[in-house]
């Protein structure tokens, strides 16, 4: 065949695109029959809302590419899944006298973060506790802080979104949790024996790390650091020195990644020994926080454009963007061809099944003013790679 090659990727998204737009002129009786060849859509895999048995899609979706299913849970089987693999509470929602998870609030705050923000679990896994943002402000909604570039996927620098109710959760845990575990730590001089530290020393200046050795002191740039050395930096309180990475065991030591995968291995159990027919995993949660967010996005854009005339949305969507290049940017997308996976997510779905989708309390953004929302511009000093065209 002569011309350029298409990959798989491309094409099935393609004819996705354009099986829509027939099905849709279908739908309003401006033609007899779809021009693209349909075949019964296979089961939804676990996890993922149910659709409807006989739903139909595209039958010419390329055969060398293996295709991308997107799991998620809606926000119910969520708490659901959490509560009883974290929390340890029983099917009735009651806590169950067997339980012994001393540390169910810690990874309870950290799989809400994972669900609300959309962050890798690498990424998540090595923020600091200069970074991570843990007060909720007086007036409610989000805050954002700065994940740099050393420790995103493909360098994707980017802003982070954490919600009031997060922003309580993590609180919690660095007030009662983290605090106990860096006073006994402390008390054992476990951070005295820790070899070539990298210690912020003025915690008014947390982007500054200093190493010492044979040839005197070096200056580093925190968010330079790689996840690797993140678990050698410390921080100088004027109380005393801990680690500088938020999430931390019960040693005071840092926790591994190899841990947090674990995590879920061992919830999944749990949920199973219930009864609960529930599993999740790290990525899950991720298309989790997508899915959910862009269905929110997509309700809330329809809904303010529908009284507008052309002018107003113009302007509308000039200020505002598209909520589907929204969503890139918190997951870290480098194209949007691959945050589209979630628009075709939602667009496969009944509108009654859609409602399954919408979470009945979570926070509502409009909260959160508009000076601490900011723009998608990087801090002061940082310079982000662009990604090749």
């Amino acid at each position: 065949m002569r011309g350029p090659r298409v990959e798989g990727g491309t094409w099935n998204a393609e004819v996705s695109h354009v099986n829509l737009f027939y099905v849709w002129a279908k739908g309003k009786r401006l033609l007899g029959s779809l021009p693209v060849p349909q075949r019964a859509r296979r089961p939804a895999p676990f996890g993922t809302v149910v659709v409807p048995k006989d739903a139909m899609t595209a039958a010419t979706f390329a055969h060398d590419e293996k295709g991308q299913h997107i799991e998620w849970l809606p926000a119910r089987s969520y708490r659901l899944w959490r509560d009883t693999g974290i929390r340890g509470y029983g099917r009735d929602g009651l806590p169950t006298r067997t339980f012994r998870g001393r540390w169910a609030s810690r990874n309870s705050s950290y799989s809400d973060l994972m669900v609300r923000t959309g962050m890798r679990i690498e990424e998540q896994s090595s923020v600091l506790i200069t970074e991570l943002p843990h007060r909720a402000g007086h007036w409610g909604g989000y805050r954002r802080f700065w994940l740099p570039a050393a420790i995103a996927k493909r360098e994707s620098a980017r802003w982070v979104y954490v919600s009031h109710s997060g922003l309580l959760g993590l609180g919690e845990y660095v007030e009662i949790d983290r605090a106990e575990v860096v006073e006994d730590a402390r008390a054992r001089g476990r951070y005295d024996t820790i070899r070539r530290p990298l210690v912020i020393a003025d915690p008014s200046r947390p982007l500054t790390a200093v190493q010492t050795g044979s040839f005197g002191c070096t200056t580093l740039n925190v968010r330079e650091l790689k996840p690797a050395q993140r678990y050698r930096l410390l921080l100088d309180t004027g109380s005393g020195i801990e680690p500088a990475m938020f999430w931390l065991g019960e040693s005071g030591a840092p926790l591994a990644l190899s841990t947090w995968k674990d995590l879920f291995t061992t919830v999944n159990a749990r949920c199973e020994a219930q009864g609960l027919d529930l599993a999740a995993h790290a990525h899950l949660l991720r298309h989790t926080f997508a899915v959910l967010t862009l269905e929110q996005l997509q309700r809330g854009h329809i809904a303010n454009l529908a009284g507008m005339n052309v002018q107003q949305r113009q302007h509308y969507v000039r200020i505002f963007g598209d909520p589907l290049d929204w969503v890139r940017r918190r997951m870290g997308h480098a194209s949007l061809l691959t945050t589209v996976i979630y628009l075709h997510a939602l667009e496969e779905l009944e509108m009654e099944t859609r409602m399954a989708l919408v979470p009945d309390d979570w926070e509502d953004s409009r909260d959160t003013p508009l000076s601490a929302l900011g723009g998608e511009r990087p801090p002061k000093g940082v310079q982000v790679r662009r990604a090749a065209p």
